[in-house]
């Protein structure tokens, strides 16, 4: 597994937090839910992405 990716989504988990907190407190409710939104559908394509080359590297291992 790729140190990388830990570092790259606990930054985007800090910046999101941060942006969510300064919308929060300056009333704007709804842009912080589709910041948080947009940050957790970035993380979920960046996993998607390594599980299917997980996939790929699993099925050329067994020659499927």
């Amino acid at each position: 597994m790729d140190v990388d990716l830990i570092f790259k989504v606990a930054a985007i988990g800090i910046i999101v937090t941060v942006l969510n907190q300064v919308l929060v407190r300056s009333g704007r409710e709804e842009q912080a839910m589709l910041t948080t939104l947009t940050g957790l559908v970035v993380v979920l394509l960046m996993v998607v992405n390594m599980i299917a080359d997980l996939f790929s590297t699993v099925k050329s291992v067994f020659g499927l």
